[in-house]
């Protein structure tokens, strides 16, 4: 990276500050105020990290006003369209796009790694039959640390991708047990004779009395989906586990909270949004009525699955799966759900809408996802776990990347406080 300088001229002192600023290879300036506090007595105010960048990375790149989103580099049209999700997955974690070789000694990895361990399996009995698989999961995924002591040095590179590798690995079949949990039946063993995402349909939907077939379109949706969300930069559950690995937590640790952050409805909880909100609207005959209160500054309705904090246009993820979401629904779907008519009126009412156009509230990869997940026959409440399965690769790589700057700190964000100024302890019969 190349350096240049910004001057800061303080009204209180004479000398002027120079701040370095550093050009990455693509995106924003970004100006370095590490120096800033140590040297002047200031801190930066920035609720939400909005304007500031927490780390550097070579992973993902994003621009949110040209609507673009590159994986090492690589356009998302063009992996959604011609890879495999373990091929991406691969290149996440390594940087560089799998020759033969490689992709089937990484698959064969990932595939002899799905299995939980048995005493893991009766953690889920544990849980109330009705709890969220989120739950489940945060719980189940910080469990993994008890069970593989053999590769918890932190320390060690070779630990760290074995770490890695059951993390991406394990997912599915955790995501999978916590849906069986929940409707009673017992956990379904993987097959390494599937693809990745035929697995976990595997593990979704077969029982021991009646094997399953995966439809081929549904594991061509479900491999495009797993694509679109294995990363988005520094998101606020990638953050979360860049912050909790800052500390030196254990992999396990780190990615279960992660996944904690995951769940919120704002964040990887928003196609679960979506499919609430279609149910609370009901029937297209009651778009208008929910419009006008989407459109009602007083009215605390919002529309779920539109707009994004980041891409300003058209989410390029969205424009991916909206043809993915009319072949899903055209050859899986029950056509008889008022929900898929519904959430297709929406969408043509939005994309018109001269309010929602103004404001660029276009249809997000949330509204598309949650419509193809609940085709393929997941319940809403699964949503967010199959963001996460998705994302563990992000997150990995992201935790990897972390563990090998030499610059890595542990995470202490600074505050402005607005409480009170000091004051003398009064005991209670005084006061």
């Amino acid at each position: 990276m190349s350096e240049k300088h910004l001057i800061l001229k303080s009204e209180a002192r004479d000398d002027d500050f120079p701040l370095l600023v550093k050009t990455p290879t693509r995106g924003p300036l970004a100006v370095d105020v590490t120096r800033l506090y140590s040297e002047r007595g200031l801190f930066t105010y920035d609720p939400g990290f909005m304007s500031t960048a927490s780390c550097e990375s070579s992973i993902t790149y994003i621009d949110g006003e040209e609507g673009v989103l590159e994986y090492r580099g690589y356009p998302i049209q063009q992996l959604a369209e011609q890879a495999d999700y373990l091929e991406v997955a691969y290149l996440l974690l390594y940087g560089e796009l799998p020759d033969r070789r490689q992709l089937d000694e990484f698959n064969n990895i990932i595939t002899h790694h799905t299995m939980l361990n048995e005493t893991l399996t009766n953690f889920f009995t544990g849980f109330h039959h009705n709890a969220h698989p989120m739950a489940i999961m945060v719980g189940v995924v910080g469990s993994l640390s008890a069970f593989y002591h053999d590769s918890l040095n932190i320390k060690d590179p070779r630990h760290r991708e074995i770490s890695a590798h059951r993390l991406i690995a394990k997912m599915p079949a955790i995501a999978a047990a916590c849906y069986k949990h929940n409707i009673g039946e017992p956990i379904i063993y993987p097959r390494n004779n599937l693809s990745y995402c035929a697995n976990f349909l595997h593990m979704m939907f077969a029982t021991p009395c009646e094997d399953y077939e995966p439809h081929p379109t549904a594991v061509t949706a479900l491999n495009l989906l797993f694509i679109l969300h294995a990363d988005h930069e520094q998101n606020a559950s990638t953050s979360t586990v860049r912050l909790a690995g800052s500390s030196q937590a254990n992999p396990f640790a780190c990615i279960a909270a992660g996944i904690a952050s995951l769940w919120g409805p704002a964040h990887g909880g928003a196609n679960e949004a979506v499919l609430d909100m279609l149910t609370e609207i009901g029937d297209v005959s009651r778009i208008d009525r929910y419009i006008a209160k989407a459109k009602d500054k007083n009215d605390s309705f919002r529309l779920m699955g539109f707009g994004h904090r980041v891409y300003k246009n058209y989410d390029p993820r969205a424009n991916i799966l909206r043809e993915m979401c009319r072949q899903v629904l055209e050859q899986l779907a029950h056509t008889d759900d008022p929900l898929f008519e519904l959430a297709l009126k929406l969408e043509e009412i939005a994309l018109k809408d001269e309010y929602f156009l103004e404001r660029n509230l276009y249809p997000n990869v949330d509204f598309y996802s949650g419509i193809i997940y609940r085709a393929l026959g997941i319940p809403n409440n699964m949503f967010t776990a199959m963001f996460a399965i998705a994302r563990t690769v992000g997150w990995v790589s992201h935790w990897l990347e972390m563990m090998d700057d030499p610059n890595q700190k542990i995470g202490r964000p600074r505050q402005l406080y607005t409480g009170a100024l000091t004051r003398d302890f009064l005991p209670i019969g005084g006061r």
